[in-house]
């Protein structure tokens, strides 16, 4: 079977041999319908911010699938119209595509995420439009806490799975264990997403919802970690947090997103931030469907724009810096085979699979004991009331050696004490 990787790059590089041979030179997408005067569109700083406006002279993410694994992705008309090409539900509370919302509280929260990513806009230029606006997307929904039936370490486990099996180029994860390591059953798991050659990014939880430092899966080698900044590219202070695996800053605060009713909302955290990488990402691959996963995420690091208040890179609050859209499109990166953001092969084996050390060989010479000499023959059992030979000869005579005596000497006293007393009662007293 040939790999998907390959039957789309074969097709990539189809359309593009077309174009230039229909008009001379690599053909220039269309402008995306964008009224900047909407208010909805004004809203959403980031496409400025970011550079994904200029990133979209170049691509909108067509040909590529991002991977939603959340709360569901809701059936919003307009905003997802061709956007999700599949779903599942691993909670086992979903309905089977994975766009029944789950949780009370947290059933928006996918289409959020989604919207962010992907979500189309209306076709006059208004209203809210996602990083990559072309790009197809899968929708997997989990729950947390009572919103599932399933351990929330498995139904991540098998998410991961289903979104690589079915075609994923990119896997978004935006939430947090809130504790630094993660279960082995996720070792596999995201092992098979990076030997498939697919980017995973992973948000850096908030100080809000009481993540003071990263947790997993923002701590397993190899994802794409993403912290959160404000409206001025500042490190956000309660929708954001720290640690040393954050790879890139995004914008985390005053965001907007579509929930599963259509609502437009405004919501802060790396949740967000996310799928903002998530959709660069995706406008990555499009723009060069040959490089593999470390390269794209190389090439969003790389180009990531240096904040004044940046220490050593990586940062543990911007990572590399903030992501810049269009220069991780354009600018001239070498292609590189190994994952900038750590290998979760070589953990595994050193973390998880140590092999241990050979029994060390002898060094002395062993000493021959010589044998013991034979046992004496048994005896046939006798009574245990008789006497024995060596009863007799240890107990019996012993005894009666000391018995013997002793009571003679006790008559010869007893008679002594008569006589006494009979010599005294002989003797007339005065």
């Amino acid at each position: 079977m040939i790999p998907r990787r390959m039957l789309r790059d074969a097709v990539a590089m189809t359309v593009v041999l077309a174009s230039v041979l229909l008009t001379g030179a690599a053909a220039t997408p269309p402008p995306v319908p964008d009224d900047r005067a909407d208010p909805v569109r004004a809203s959403e700083y980031w496409l400025d911010g970011a550079r994904i406006r200029d990133a979209w002279q170049t691509t909108r993410g067509k040909g590529v699938t991002i991977a939603v694994i959340d709360t569901g992705i809701g059936k919003v008309p307009g905003v997802f119209d061709g956007a999700v090409r599949g779903g599942t539900d691993v909670s086992g509370t979903g309905s089977a595509d994975g766009r029944t919302p789950l949780g009370a509280i947290d059933g928006n929260h996918g289409s959020w995420v989604a919207s962010l990513a992907a979500g189309r806009g209306a076709a006059d230029g208004t209203g809210m439009i996602g990083v990559a606006p072309e790009a197809d997307l899968l929708s997997i929904s989990v729950g947390f806490g009572a919103a599932a039936a399933v351990p929330f370490s498995e139904q991540v486990a098998k998410a991961m799975r289903w979104a690589v099996d079915n075609g994923a180029d990119i896997i978004n994860l935006s939430f947090t264990t809130n504790t630094l390591d993660w279960d082995r059953s996720w070792d596999e798991a995201f092992l098979y997403a990076f030997e498939h050659d697919v980017v995973v990014v992973v948000a850096a939880g908030n100080r809000g919802s009481g993540t003071n430092i990263i947790g997993a899966p923002a701590t397993i080698p190899g994802v794409l970690t993403v912290g959160g900044v404000d409206q001025t590219g500042t490190a956000s202070v309660e929708a954001s947090t720290q640690g040393i695996t954050i790879g890139i800053a995004a914008p985390s605060e005053g965001l907007l997103g579509i929930s599963a009713d259509g609502t437009l909302v405004s919501w802060n955290g790396t949740s967000g931030a996310a799928p903002i990488v998530a959709g660069v990402a995706a406008l990555v691959r499009s723009a060069h469907p040959d490089l593999n996963a470390a390269s794209v995420i190389n090439r969003i690091i790389r180009t990531a724009t240096k904040v004044d208040a940046m220490g050593e890179t990586p940062d543990p609050l911007y990572g590399y810096g903030l992501i810049n859209a269009e220069a991780a499109i354009t600018a001239d990166i070498p292609a590189v085979e190994k994952n900038p953001m750590g290998d979760l092969a070589e953990w595994i084996r050193v973390y998880r699979r140590a092999e241990s050390r050979p029994a060390p060989e002898p060094t002395v010479t062993p000493v021959a004991v010589p044998p013991l000499p034979a046992a004496d023959a048994p005896t046939e059992p006798g009574s245990p009331l008789l006497p024995s030979a060596d009863s007799l000869r240890y107990g019996t005579l012993p005894l009666i050696a000391l018995t013997v005596p002793g009571i003679l000497v006790a008559l010869g006293v007893t008679a002594a004490a008569r006589r006494i007393r009979s010599a005294r009662a002989r003797t007339p007293h005065p």
